[in-house]
């Protein structure tokens, strides 16, 4: 795996650090994550980017996980996550705090709850931190 890559403005993948998100399992029990490489999956239940999680149904596996690709698309995986929590489904996400985003405030804002991380992250085993702030954005299915 390049680290260097996983690590740049040239990839959106971000992967989960492992302590930050064994806290998130002791409250919320994952039953499937949505977006992971056989890598840094965090869940015995995942899609990869070739099964595009986008297109699959995350209902009936527990409580959803989701760390997506942080980029252009992001906006996409945020909707799913709402739509899919109207489902019934609760849905955790870790995203950039992006605050000033259509995403945020279509999906988000008024939606979800938000937990703001203190610090920045280090995302995948990374000496350094992130570039970007962190938001931990629950969606709970009714």
């Amino acid at each position: 795996m390049n680290r260097e890559l996983m690590f740049s403005s040239k990839t959106g993948m971000w992967a989960t650090p492992q302590d930050f998100f064994d806290k998130l399992n002791e409250e919320f029990h994952f039953g499937l994550d949505v977006c992971a490489t056989p890598d840094n999956a965090k869940c015995s239940n995942f899609f990869t980017e070739e099964v595009d999680g986008l297109k699959q149904n995350w209902g009936g596996q527990g409580t959803i996980w989701c760390n997506p690709p942080y980029g252009r698309e992001v906006g996409k995986w945020v909707k799913k996550a709402y739509e899919t929590s109207q489902q019934g489904e609760t849905v955790v996400m870790l995203l950039n705090a992006r605050t000033d985003t259509r995403w945020f405030h279509d999906w988000i804002y008024g939606k979800a709850e938000i937990r703001f991380v203190k610090g920045r992250l280090k995302f995948g085993g990374s000496k350094n931190s992130a570039p970007f702030p962190s938001m931990v954005v629950i969606f709970r299915g009714e």
